[in-house]
């Protein structure tokens, strides 16, 4: 159990005098007392500024793939920058990892940027530009980034005000933009058949992309229905529509080929980034030669001062290099599952109801129900109070979840069988004490 955050505290109220809220990403704070300054990692573990040591399973939302400071990855980072890191030309590492890139993915072209958020609002002004068209579907509970195009009916978004099934309401998920620009956008909930036909036979000449997660990574890892994913491939091709699919997290995480390969259907374009470069800000839009052929000087506009700089270029040129020559993805699933099996078993002798949605290398732990939800109106049926309640009781045991079960757990190759079991002598105790024997009372649990 934690004892001290003497120093956590005195660092973060320094911060909230020069930095909003104390930090530089929304989903960083929890609160004036609980938020985390985390002061180094090694494998799977971080240490707080107090030296507080946890088992790391947020993982930095998903791009350490490898482990905190992998040192294959930080070695070639480390002799890389010697000679340089930025040319506004394009340098042989990046060639190295594009081509390297394009083989484990099977896309046919690549151009590199910084964030999932850059990677997915050029994929969409790609699609546009090639197909003349300027809608595009997206579903609810997906979260495509940080611009606002794509930031309705997300993760964030309250169930009870997303409006009618067969006519779900567009949800503006932040202050400070256009609400006229939702007239781009159709929302659908996910993994609904009838209704994607039914969007498709009334705006498939108009549309210019769907846009999909093949997992909900920011909404308690809901699998896609492999007969849905599929109907997105065939109508997107009737329609003439460019199928994008968003592999931030999935992208190198579900297989080296990432989510299109593990589900045995290809998109026309990709956006990827997290694991990609094991926490180096590095990102990614890939696609079919044709389709970024439109990306041409004077046409159609992708760039930016850090596109492919040298440290991230080299950092992913590594990462990628390790997933393909050693067996990263299976040694991940193997321990994830493991994680999983027990995970269940805790909860099964606790009487818990519950259900595990995901794959091994990333997934969430809902509690309340025992079936897993198809959409996120089924997700918000689950009892996240009662998981923050779990959740607080793990960080404090020293297992760093997010309390927001939406947030998956992601596995790292550093996440071995003993830590997996360590955890999970962790995740008992918590357990225990949260959900033991008469502490269940007033908590909204549903067989």
């Amino acid at each position: 159990m934690r004892t001290n955050t003497n120093r956590t505290r005195e660092l973060f109220q320094k911060a909230k005098q020069y930095i909003p809220y104390g930090v530089n990403s929304n989903f960083r704070y929890w609160g004036d007392d609980h938020t985390p300054i985390i002061a180094r990692g090694a494998g799977a573990y971080v240490w707080d500024a107090d030296d507080n040591r946890f088992i790391d399973y947020r993982l930095g939302f998903g791009p350490i793939i490898l482990g905190h400071a992998f040192p294959a990855v930080t070695a070639r980072v480390a002799a890389a920058i010697q000679d340089g890191v930025l040319f506004a030309a394009t340098t042989p590492v990046e060639i190295e990892l594009a081509e390297r890139f394009t083989r484990m993915t099977g896309m046919e072209k690549v151009r590199i940027s910084n964030t999932g958020t850059e990677a997915n609002m050029h994929a969409l002004r790609i699609a546009r530009a090639f197909t003349g068209r300027e809608k595009f579907i997206k579903f609810e509970g997906n979260y495509h980034g940080n611009f606002d195009y794509v930031m309705f009916s997300g993760p964030t978004a309250k169930a009870d005000l997303l409006g009618p099934r067969q006519h779900p309401h567009r949800l503006r998920a932040t202050e400070g933009m256009p609400v006229a620009i939702r007239n781009y956008m159709i929302s659908l909930p996910y993994n609904d058949i009838e209704l994607f036909e039914r969007a498709m036979v009334e705006h498939g000449e108009e549309l210019a992309a769907v846009i999909v997660e093949p997992i909900m990574g920011n909404a308690a890892c809901i699998l896609p229905d492999q007969a849905w994913l599929q109907r997105l491939r065939t109508l997107c091709d009737e329609f003439g529509a460019v199928l994008i699919f968003d592999e931030v997290k999935t992208g190198f995480r579900l297989a080296n080929g990432g989510a299109q390969a593990y589900f045995g259907v290809r998109a026309d374009l990709a956006a990827y980034a997290k694991a990609m470069g094991n926490g180096f800000p590095i990102s990614a839009v890939a696609g079919r030669d044709e389709i970024m052929a439109v990306v041409e000087p004077g046409r159609v506009a992708q760039g930016g001062t850090y596109c492919g700089n040298v440290v991230a270029a080299s950092a992913a040129a590594a990462t990628l290099e390790i997933l393909e020559t050693e067996p990263v993805i299976d040694t991940i699933f193997a321990n994830g599952q493991r994680l999983i099996d027990g995970i269940h078993a805790i909860l099964e002798r606790a009487g818990v109801p519950h259900t595990v949605t995901g794959v091994p290398s990333m997934f969430s732990v809902l509690l309340g129900k025992n079936e897993p939800p198809a959409d996120y109106r089924g997700y918000c049926e689950f009892d996240a109070e009662l998981f923050g309640l779990l959740g607080q009781e793990l960080i404090a045991r020293g297992v760093l979840v997010d309390d927001d079960p939406r947030e998956p757990w992601f596995m790292s190759y550093s996440h071995d069988a003993a830590i997996v079991d360590e955890t999970l002598n962790i995740v008992e105790d918590a357990v225990n004490a949260v959900l033991g024997p008469g502490r269940q009372a007033g908590l909204r649990l549903a067989a």
